[in-house]
Formats: C-alpha cells, sequence, structure tokens
C-alpha cells in the first residue's frame, strides 16, 4: 500500500465519538466489548484522517453502507474505470478476494502484492479501482483504513451487519456488467 508521508495526524476522536455516531446513525445497537472494541479500532484508524466530526461520519457511512450500482453511477467514479487497466485490475482483484480468507491488513498487502506482479500497473492505477470497489470511493490513502474496518465488524455485536470485502466485490463486478 502507498506510504504515508509526514508524522502521524493528531486524533480528536475516541471509541466513544464513533460509538455516538454509531448510535446516531442506527448502526449501533448495544455496547458490548466486541462494538466498542471495533469503535476504538475505528476511532484510530479513521479519527486521524477526519477534519470534523461530519467527515467522520462520512467515512464511517462508507463502513456501513455499500450500493454498487449507486457507486458507479457517480460520475466522478466514470472517469476511474474509463482509465487505462481499470477492468483488468477489478478482475485481477476480484479473482484474490475469492481466493483467499477474510481481508485485513496482512491480506490487503498479499493482494496488493498479487495486483502488481500479475498486472503492468502500480499505486495510482491499483488504488483507485481497488478502492473504489471495496470503499465505496477512490478517495485517498485513508480509503483502506475503511476497508481494513469491514472485517473487523464482522463479529462485533452490536453493530448494523457491514459487507465484507467479498461481497462488495461480487456485488460490484455483477453491477459492473
Amino acid at each position: 500500500m502507498p506510504a504515508e508521508s509526514g508524522p502521524p495526524a493528531s486524533n480528536p476522536f475516541t471509541a466513544d465519538d464513533v460509538a455516538a455516531i454509531c448510535r446516531e446513525q442506527g448502526w449501533l445497537s448495544g455496547e458490548s466489548a466486541s462494538a466498542m472494541a471495533w469503535c476504538a479500532t475505528a476511532a484510530a484508524m479513521l479519527g486521524p484522517r477526519a477534519a470534523d466530526r461530519d467527515a467522520l461520519t462520512a467515512r464511517l457511512a462508507l463502513v456501513f453502507r455499500y450500493d454498487a450500482a449507486a457507486i458507479l453511477a457517480q460520475p466522478e467514479h466514470h472517469g476511474v474505470l474509463a482509465r487505462e487497466g481499470a477492468r483488468e485490475v477489478l478482475r485481477v482483484l476480484a479473482a484474490e478476494i475469492l481466493r483467499g480468507g477474510p481481508v485485513n491488513s496482512d491480506r490487503l498487502k498479499q493482494i496488493v502484492a498479487a495486483l502488481k506482479q500479475q498486472l503492468p500497473y502500480r499505486s495510482r492505477e491499483i488504488f483507485l479501482p481497488l478502492r473504489m470497489a471495496l470503499a465505496g470511493r477512490a478517495g485517498d490513502g485513508g480509503m483502506e483504513r475503511v476497508i481494513l474496518l469491514l472485517e473487523a465488524a464482522e463479529g462485533a455485536e452490536g453493530l448494523s451487519r457491514v459487507k465484507s470485502a467479498r461481497e462488495r466485490i461480487l456485488e460490484f463486478c455483477a453491477a459492473l456488467d
């Protein structure tokens, strides 16, 4: 994954902030230990990249709301799909996700390494379609953090159901054709 440069950003958000947003949005129905642990992870991963509470809410929405047809209907994503190799990246990405287990940090690194090994593309050509298909927005490097929160949310009692990377890539590919 692309390296993040500069000193780590400060994080004004806590697990309680994430839990409050999730409750307000209807994504959290209880405060189990696993849900609060996920909220702490989400705060640590998304908080430093969120300028304010609205930005954090928008990033969390990418975890809980996923509609491939709506993603593909957004004009800014047409440009991503029109880029050379984008569909080839998506094809290999889908095969890699479907071949392995949950997409955690190590697995995402393996997937990116496989994409780079199998395709003649690098950073931007790989990450824009990957982010769009799995996070729902091409965005910046922070979108990988959204992807990493998907599988972690699966076992958290009290959180709304989150579509896994596997479910998202299947839905995305089905909507693409």
